[in-house]
């Protein structure tokens, strides 16, 4: 009783871990892999879309002398009534028909990870567009059908990877860092060649200067001054509208272009009066400036006062002496 109850075991055990197919007959495919496939072993499960259909069932590498290259061949195993159709019968994946006409349909297989920590892989198949992924030649007298492979995930991680650590190693970052220092000490001798102390003077003497030109009171009466003179002049052309009647066109267009002298006038001495307020003064410029205005108002009012006696210098002219 006990021979007979290990021999049991040891069939269930194989039955298990699929070491012995009593009752099908599994039909064999070829991978070939171009890269690493440590932590595929012999018994590693093969699974399409995440169910098991199969398992590995032999591992090599072949060379080639001619290439200098070599690939790993792994050996996988269908079980049979693992894949159905839609409606629901078993595909019968021990016929190497069957199983061609699947890859022709975009069957692929690549290698997926059981889980990060084990580091154990395992056959991942899954249909693609043909098209996209083109399955090569069959081989000719080939034992068992090849399924195209295509690059797994980690491989492409580790090609970026590689890619990114290659093109670091390429930054010259001696040649940057000498740049910055560079940069930096420049920087810093144009700080320390600024005379903060000569400049925090001017800017002193300047802000007197402004305040000094603010407070004159000369300035606020050349502004009261040059705004009466405009009320003056505007008041005189009002009263020749009035009482000079046109005799001519000559006059109309005299009248009309005084009109317009007396607006930008007008404006000129407001964007003074502006700019002073806001800017509060500028200087020796401005004192100058302010002063050629104060001129400016004193003719102005001269005109004004001569215009009011002689109405009719608008149409004769001036006198001559």
């Amino acid at each position: 009783m006990f021979v007979i109850g290990a021999m049991l075991l040891i069939i269930l055990a194989l039955l298990s871990f699929g070491g012995l197919h009593f009752f099908s007959k599994p039909q064999r495919f070829m991978v070939y892999f171009d890269e690493s496939i440590h932590g595929l072993d012999m018994g590693s499960a093969v699974k399409l879309r995440g169910v098991r259909v199969g398992r590995v069932a032999d591992i090599n590498v072949r060379y080639s002398a001619a290439t200098n290259k070599s690939v790993v061949a792994v050996v996988c195993e269908f079980s049979r009534n693992m894949i159905v159709d839609d409606q629901g019968r078993p595909i019968d994946v021990s016929d190497r028909a069957k199983l061609q006409e699947m890859v022709d349909h975009g069957l692929r297989a690549q290698l997926g990870v059981v889980g990060f920590a084990t580091g154990l892989l395992f056959v991942e198949l899954d249909f693609r567009d043909p098209l996209q992924y083109p399955a090569g030649a069959p081989e000719p007298g080939a034992k068992h059908l090849v399924i195209p492979s295509l690059p797994s995930t980690i491989s492409e991680y580790q090609a970026s990877l590689t890619e990114i650590l290659s093109n670091l190693k390429r930054v010259d970052f001696a040649g940057l860092s000498r740049n910055l220092n560079l940069t930096l000490a420049t920087a810093n001798e144009k700080l320390q060649g600024i005379d903060t102390v000569r400049l925090s003077e001017h800017w002193v003497k300047t802000a007197d200067a402004i305040g000094a030109i603010v407070s004159d009171p000369q300035i606020k009466q050349t502004i009261l001054n040059l705004n009466a003179a405009v009320n003056d002049l505007r008041t005189l052309v009002a009263r020749l509208d009035t009482q000079v009647q046109p005799t001519s066109e000559q006059l109309a267009k005299t009248l009309e272009e005084a009109q317009k002298a007396l607006a930008a006038f007008n404006a000129a001495a407001t964007s003074a009066r502006q700019f002073i307020a806001s800017q509060n003064g500028i200087g020796e410029e401005g004192s100058r400036t302010l002063e050629q205005l104060r001129e400016a108002a004193a003719a102005v009012q001269r005109l004004a006062d001569y215009l009011e006696r002689n109405p009719s210098a608008l149409i004769t002219g001036r006198r001559p002496e």
